[in-house]
């Protein structure tokens, strides 16, 4: 009983180190980030069996995102990372956003001339 004890920790403290360096690389990320849009703000949001997305907002209206393999790991790589986390993603930090004639045409698609999503 002992052993099954001693080898559920070990196994534990695995994925808590493994978890940990999971954090710490999207930490880094989301420092970098900010310090090429002067500063950053972000929003987690759950996305089901993937994990998390963490959407990034620069004070340039720069954006971006990662995505973490669990909620948790998403809420502490933005913790170590120190920027500011919004609940959601609307009104203020939305508006935040700066998009160019690429994004538009994506979002709209074939609709207003954009590229197509097929491969014909």
């Amino acid at each position: 009983m002992a052993d099954t004890k001693q080898a559920d920790e070990a196994k534990d403290a695995k994925a808590t180190a493994k978890a940990d360096r999971k954090a710490a690389k999207l930490a880094k990320q989301i420092r970098s980030f900010a310090a090429a849009h002067r500063g950053a703000e972000a929003q987690v949001a759950y996305i089901g069996q993937l994990g998390a997305r963490i959407v990034l907002v620069g004070e340039d209206g720069g954006w971006g995102d990662l995505v973490a393999p669990t909620h948790a790991i998403a809420e502490q790589a933005v913790q170590k990372a120190g920027v500011t986390v919004h609940e959601d993603f609307d009104g203020e930090f939305a508006a935040k956003v700066r998009t160019g004639p690429y994004e538009w045409s994506r979002m709209a698609g074939i609709q207003v001339g954009g590229p197509s999503n097929s491969n014909t």
